[in-house]
């Protein structure tokens, strides 16, 4: 049933009402008039008298009783509505036609809410369902810290049967309960227990006039485990090419100087072939030598000592020191930040190094093509300070872009590998990102997230 069909229905029952109250009024009017009537003419009729004082008597009852019983059943029916009792019912008869309707309406308003009563009672057990067997560990609690729902998985990351306040934690772990109570508003931290390393997650919401704290826990232990592995057998496998690839020729060459050195007559020729050998092998000892200082390298990259820096300023030095070099090389480079006056906090020299890096990356693209450019820009992006070095040069291929951050991968071919992951490294200590974008021949896009 529609709010508008119980509307007609309760306006047809007020207009019968009302009639039934007219009505009634008339008659009891009617009864006292005859009353006054008989009385003022002095009728010696006592059983007439009698009959219309009766009379009168009861329709005030009537009246009283009709006008109450419609009371009544409103009163129930909004009482019902009010305090979600929908065992009510409303019994026809009594009261007209029309007010049989109207209870008729009451009745099927209650059937409506009884209905859509069970069906979020439903709801309910099947988000609850739903949120107790998600592998997601979910942790709900107020600002006074009262813990208003837990799931399984939670409780089983947690090591805990059940929680009723997050200080309870603290026989856990106190760091856990600290890093719950400093959660804010899209809040995240790590933190580390005794088999599980955890990853939280903060939502906060409102519920009436009451803050709660959604808090989604992750154990993040087997994905660090599975991208260490990985890390270490790339290095491994770098590491076991650089080092081969330096070792078989040092090795074979001093194979052939040894046969050579068996030798009891040493013609001039073979003094001359062995010294070839030999500085061959020292060229390529040094060649690893370098090799595993790069790599020492990027392991020493010192913590950053952070101050506000203005980007303009930071620019100014920058293409000072590269402008020579990209004149040289007939490379145009263009700066802008937007707005003039952008700070952000980070290590001066340090990000200098990353511009560097990147500028003589773009530089060495461009170099010898028609229209050749390198723009250098900084910008506001969603509240974090984005700098980007673009250049219009040959571009990096697909299958390379993943790669290039890579320690000691390389697409040049006196390249050393080592220099944007030194840039990613500075970066990951300044809390940001470097990422890249190519479309090769067209434009690549260098981009600093701070």
């Amino acid at each position: 049933m529609t709010s508008r069909d119980l509307w007609r229905r309760l306006m047809r029952g007020a207009r019968a009402f009302r009639t039934r109250v007219v009505l009634r009024v008339v008659l009891l009017g009617a009864t006292l008039w005859l009353l006054f009537y008989i009385i003022e003419r002095g009728w010696n009729h006592p059983a007439a008298l009698i009959a219309v004082g009766l009379a009168l008597l009861y329709q005030l009852y009537a009246f009283v009783h009709y006008v109450e019983r419609t009371n009544r059943d409103l009163v129930r029916f909004l009482n019902a509505i009010r305090y979600a009792d929908f065992s009510q019912s409303f019994v026809s008869g009594g009261l007209g036609s029309s007010f049989d309707e109207l209870k008729t309406a009451f009745n099927e308003v209650l059937d409506a809410f009884r209905r859509a009563r069970a069906e979020k009672e439903e709801q309910a057990r099947y988000l609850q369902t739903v949120v107790q067997h998600i592998g997601v560990g979910l942790l709900v609690f107020d600002h006074a810290g009262a813990v208003s729902l837990i799931n399984n998985a939670a409780k089983r990351l947690l090591g805990v049967p059940r929680l009723g306040h997050i200080a309870d934690l603290s026989r856990v772990n106190p760091i856990l309960t600290t890093a719950l109570q400093n959660l804010g508003p899209r809040g995240r931290d790590l933190v580390s227990l005794a088999e599980v390393r955890l990853a939280l997650y903060a939502s906060v919401f409102r519920l009436g006039d009451h803050q709660h704290t959604l808090v989604a826990l992750h154990d993040i232990g087997p994905d660090l485990d599975e991208k260490e592995m990985e890390a270490w057998q790339n290095l491994i496998r770098v590491l076991t090419h650089e080092i081969m690839n330096s070792i078989t020729p040092i090795a074979s060459l001093a194979a052939t100087a040894d046969g050579m050195l068996t030798d009891d007559a040493l013609d001039a020729e073979t003094t001359a072939d062995i010294r070839t050998a030999v500085s061959t092998i020292q060229r390529r000892s040094e060649g690893l030598l370098h090799f595993v200082e790069a790599y020492r390298e990027l392991t020493r990259v010192p913590a950053p000592s952070f101050a506000i820096v203005s980007v303009a300023g930071l620019f100014a030095r920058v293409e000072q020191l590269m402008r020579p070099q990209f004149a040289a090389s007939a490379v145009e480079l263009h700066s802008e930040v937007n707005p003039p006056s952008l700070d952000l906090t980070a290590d001066a020299e340090q990000v200098e190094q990353i511009l560097i890096n990147l500028l003589s990356n773009a530089r060495e693209a461009t170099a010898g093509r028609a229209g050749a450019r390198v723009d250098l820009t900084a910008h506001l992006e969603h509240d974090k300070v984005v700098v980007e070095v673009a250049d219009n040069g040959s571009g990096i291929v697909a299958e390379a872009l993943g790669k290039v951050f890579i320690p000691f991968f390389t697409t040049k071919r006196d390249g050393s590998g080592i220099g944007l992951s030194l840039c990613r490294q500075i970066m990951r200590l300044h809390r940001g990102s470097i990422s890249v974008r190519s479309e090769p021949g067209v434009r690549t896009v260098f981009a600093l997230r701070f």
